[in-house]
């Protein structure tokens, strides 16, 4: 009876087994699908130069924080809008959808960056980024110039820092908010797992507003831009391609 008992749990478990790595397989592919979209995403994106800028302007373990919090926020609600579009239309129809807008997002970059010249780079991104915290700076400037001699520094310091982080956070969740990357986000997490998508692309943030924050300028005179696009429509345009070859 034993030996029967223990031959129908083993044929169970390896029944069960299957499943176990069907699970494992759609998470670690969900992650490296969110991953790497957000690498060739965000690398020279607007969001990269708010926190470079900021970096260089203010303390570096604050705007990262705001920076981070914004993207993590933005991450999680792109994924549950995402995760909860399958249930309001077909998962067929969200999946193909998906795969179209990859395709759309490759197409343009592929299409971008054919137009550009080699030696492109991100200037202009990074002197859009620059001017507008420019005016916020003068007008901060204006507003608290005559709390530099008051004697209770410490508590304008605390309100500064306090500034400086709503500010890395709004910031970077206003030019997030209906970017590339969102969209793509809530693409993927409509055709894949979504603890995957979310891992993978809050790890892909951390990463890319890590080297903004650190060195995000030198690197803006080193990167091309046109290089940049044509990773990125590549990794689309793949994207598109495997949706719709695997189906949903």
């Amino acid at each position: 009876i034993n030996a029967e008992s223990w031959g129908r749990t083993s044929k169970m478990e390896s029944s069960s087994d299957p499943l176990m790595v069907s699970e494992s397989s759609g998470l670690l592919e969900a992650f490296i699908a969110s991953f790497s979209m957000i690498l060739v995403s965000e690398i020279g994106d607007k969001t990269f130069f708010i926190a470079a800028v900021m970096a260089m302007r203010h303390d570096r373990v604050i705007v990262l924080a705001g920076a981070l919090g914004a993207l993590g926020a933005m991450t999680v609600l792109s994924t549950l809008l995402g995760h909860v579009l399958p249930n309001l239309i077909s998962r067929t129809y969200t999946h193909y959808a998906a795969a179209l807008l990859f395709a759309v997002f490759g197409i343009r970059l592929l299409k971008d960056a054919w137009e550009m010249q080699p030696n492109d780079g991100v200037n202009e991104e990074l002197e859009e980024v620059e001017a507008e915290l420019n005016k916020k700076d003068q007008t901060e400037q204006g507003a608290d110039g005559k709390d530099l001699e008051d004697p209770t520094r410490v508590s304008v310091r605390k309100s500064k820092l306090n500034q400086v982080l709503m500010q890395a956070f709004t910031l970077t969740f206003l030019a997030e908010w209906g970017d590339r990357s969102q969209i793509s986000t809530i693409a993927l997490a409509a055709a894949k797992d979504p603890w995957g998508v979310t891992l993978g692309g809050f790890l892909g943030h951390a990463l890319c507003t890590s080297v903004a924050v650190v060195g995000g300028r030198m690197l803006a005179t080193k990167i091309s831009e046109r290089t940049v696009a044509l990773c990125g429509g590549i990794l689309f345009m793949i994207f598109a391609l495997h949706s719709v070859y695997f189906g949903p």
